[in-house]
């Protein structure tokens, strides 16, 4: 039986996605324009993560999966569930008007579960992101965003380092050959360390799940780099491998 001295009415829950590319230079996370209108008739516009309240028909996995495909199109994406921001604060006056006349809802409170996705990022994702309203900010460039989504950038960040440490996860940012240059620029990046580049080269090419693609780089000034693939099976076979990357900081 209920607390008769509670309420539980008019209560939602949402879905945010975090989702993260890199571009060969720069970590860039997808965005979403907003524009809402103030009670004064100011039109307003400003930035926030991909999201949407879940429909009686979905699941968590299945909103989520529709928010990203929405601004990524169909392609093989990286999704994991992160965290749930369930402050009954989090959403309030303004914000929480502008939900209840996007979605027709009346509600006085939304819980989100965060969402963690990563992409292979290349001209033709910019371009489909764009023609959909995203655009893809270089990570150092997002200033302020909307309702509480700074906070859940925050921990999808945290949340980056963290995975990156324990999990061969940089290979979902890559394309399917790419060279050890681009996969230490994508370390330091992301770790935000230096790393010297014949210890990181030699540690690299010690694994057995980073094989020789059998090509070079093409139409390059300097010497052209060889490129490597991921054997993702290889990975996998050795249910006891545990992928460490304590050389990163020595």
């Amino acid at each position: 039986m209920g607390n008769p001295n509670l309420t539980y009415d008019n209560q939602a829950i949402s879905v945010d996605c975090t989702v993260f590319g890199f571009d060969g230079r720069a970590l860039r996370v997808l965005l979403i324009h907003r524009r809402r209108m103030l009670p004064s008739g100011e039109e307003l516009s400003d930035l926030k993560l991909p999201g949407s309240l879940i429909s009686d028909a979905e699941d968590l996995p299945s909103a989520a999966n529709r928010v990203t495909r929405e601004l990524v199109g169909s392609r093989s994406i990286y999704l994991k569930q992160m965290e749930v921001f369930s402050n009954p604060q989090r959403v309030q006056g303004q914000e929480l008007m502008w939900i209840n006349s996007y979605y027709g809802v009346a509600l006085s409170r939304v819980l989100t579960v965060a969402f963690f996705a990563l992409v292979k990022l290349d001209d033709r994702l910019i371009t489909y992101s764009r023609r959909k309203g995203g655009e893809w900010v270089e990570l150092g460039d997002v200033r302020r965003l909307a309702l509480d989504h700074n906070k859940i950038l925050v921990t999808a960040i945290d949340y980056l380092i963290s995975l990156f440490q324990q999990e061969p996860v940089a290979f979902e940012f890559l394309p399917r050959k790419f060279t050890v240059k681009q996969l230490q620029t994508l370390y330091e990046i992301v770790l935000d360390v230096g790393l010297d580049n014949r210890n990181f080269r030699k540690k690299i090419l010690s694994l057995e799940y980073i094989l020789p693609a059998g090509e070079c780089e093409e139409g390059v000034a300097h010497k052209p780099a060889q490129y490597y693939t991921f054997d993702r099976k290889s990975y996998k076979r050795d249910n006891k491998k545990i992928f460490k990357l304590n050389f990163v900081y020595k």
